[in-house]
């Protein structure tokens, strides 16, 4: 996550949610005056609103089968077609069952799968529309597919014999491999991370359905409680009594840059007239590519951040979203800012080249830096989120510490990138005192401490996280 970022605020365009009724945690908004600096003025377009956004579609999925019908579902599983699910795949039975994803209820149909690819966005039987710019699909083989016949139902299980779910209603369709890259990712280039763990060698055929979930997904990684699902955030928030809430994604330690835009949010949200603003501090926990931090070791740095207090436990729900990571920039940032809707957040912090990455062939980026917060604020089915930008942050040297940066005085501001960062931290060089809290900095050093290196003098692959 680089230093520039924006940040999102719930403004007064309808809300697109069905048209019956439902319950939710969305509260009556209010109007209130909006400061900008030192002057306080009355934006008449918006609403600022004392409550939680509610979910896309009007109220959040939930696709886990009541705790009294599993021993049953369970049963009717191995009666099933199988299909065995990979790690990532599990990851995304995870995030469907949670909701993330409202109001998508299971691997999409081939509709949904063409909306998203084409369009970004899916329309709902009411007409309105939500965001979806990943597609959230099952592949399958020729053998998986001729095993499965007619069956209109089939069971999924994952790498250890267990079943996970049962997917009901399917249809299976045609998976066009080069155009869901060139479209997700802008290129076909080799190399792309997500693209090689997932799509190279998968199957010919993509399966949808609506997804019964046997049990709550749990990895037994030490980590599942931090693993809160959107309705378990919502309570958490309304428990905090949050008027509002702002997330923070990220796939990297956090350093005093990162912290210094988590702080000045609430600050400015307070200076809108809020009371309680609420981070939700949201690393990344599904797959991510081999030279990233992996989760346990971000998740302790994290912890060390609250700890030497660079961010207030108080006004802080740390928080793992456990979808994969695709490093599809512009593409990939609106399923991250969707996905905080559904959790409660009506503000969302993005940084400079959100979800991008190097080329995998050229030495350029990928992605155009800037396009990420500008394809936000464009994007179907996000329109109830406005952008403000931030200033750039970068390592003031005459202050010693991360600061806004100043343009009069370019000369004393130093840019940390995360490649930087995880080079300094791999070499046990020391950053410029104030770029990371020490508690946070010796986690990362201990990381790449503990890391034994392979025959050929390179780092060991990293598994899925």
């Amino acid at each position: 996550m680089a230093s520039m970022a924006t940040f999102f605020v719930k403004t007064s365009f309808p809300s697109h949610s069905l048209t019956k009724s439902f319950e939710t945690h969305f509260a009556p908004p209010s109007k209130v005056n909006v400061f900008v600096g030192a002057r306080s003025r009355i934006h008449p377009g918006l609403r600022v609103s004392s409550g939680l956004i509610e979910p896309d579609g009007g109220k959040l999925v939930e696709l886990v089968v009541d705790h009294s019908a599993r021993d049953l579902k369970k049963g009717e599983a191995f009666q099933l077609p199988r299909v065995k699910l990979s790690r990532i795949d599990m990851e995304w039975v995870h995030v469907l069952s949670e909701g993330w994803a409202s109001p998508l209820r299971g691997f999409m149909r081939e509709n949904e799968f063409l909306q998203t690819l084409h369009f970004n966005s899916l329309r709902l039987d009411d007409g309105s529309v939500v965001n979806m710019s990943v597609p959230i699909v099952l592949a399958i083989d020729d053998e998986q597919k001729q095993r499965i016949g007619d069956s209109k139902r089939v069971a999924l299980f994952d790498s250890s014999g267990n079943p996970l779910a049962i997917l009901n209603d399917i249809e299976i369709y045609k998976h066009p491999k080069e155009e869901r890259i060139a479209r997700t990712w802008g290129t076909t280039a080799p190399g792309l991370p997500y693209v090689e763990q997932t799509i190279t060698n998968a199957g010919n055929w993509l399966i949808g359905g609506d997804l019964e979930v046997l049990e709550p997904i749990k990895y037994n990684d030490g980590l599942d409680h931090f693993r809160l699902s959107p309705a378990e955030l919502r309570d958490e928030f309304a428990k905090r009594n949050a008027d509002a809430v702002f997330a923070f994604q990220l796939r990297n330690p956090v350093h005093n840059g990162h912290a210094l835009l988590m702080t000045d949010t609430r600050k400015r949200l307070l200076d809108m007239g809020y009371k309680n603003p609420i981070l939700l501090l949201h690393p990344l926990g599904g797959y991510t590519k081999a030279d990233d931090v992996p989760l346990d070791w971000r998740m302790k740095q994290h912890e060390k951040v609250l700890e030497d207090g660079v961010l207030d436990p108080e006004t802080t729900v740390v928080s793992i979203f456990p979808s994969p990571m695709h490093y599809a920039g512009p593409t990939e940032v609106q399923w991250h800012a969707k996905a905080r809707i559904n959790a409660g957040a009506n503000f969302y912090i993005v940084g400079r080249d959100p979800a991008g990455m190097s080329h995998p062939v050229e030495k350029r980026d990928l992605y155009d830096a800037d396009h990420g917060k500008k394809v936000l604020s464009m994007a179907p089915g996000l329109e109830r989120l406005n952008i403000l930008p931030f200033k750039v942050a970068a390592y003031d040297k005459t202050q010693g510490q991360m600061a806004f940066f100043d343009p009069s005085r370019p000369q004393d501001f130093l840019f940390i990138s995360g490649t930087k960062m995880r080079t300094l931290a791999r070499n046990k060089e020391s950053p410029p005192d104030g770029f990371m809290c020490p508690g946070g900095w010796k986690v990362l050093v201990d990381y790449y401490d503990s890391l034994v290196l392979s025959g050929n003098g390179k780092l060991p692959e990293a598994v899925p996280a």
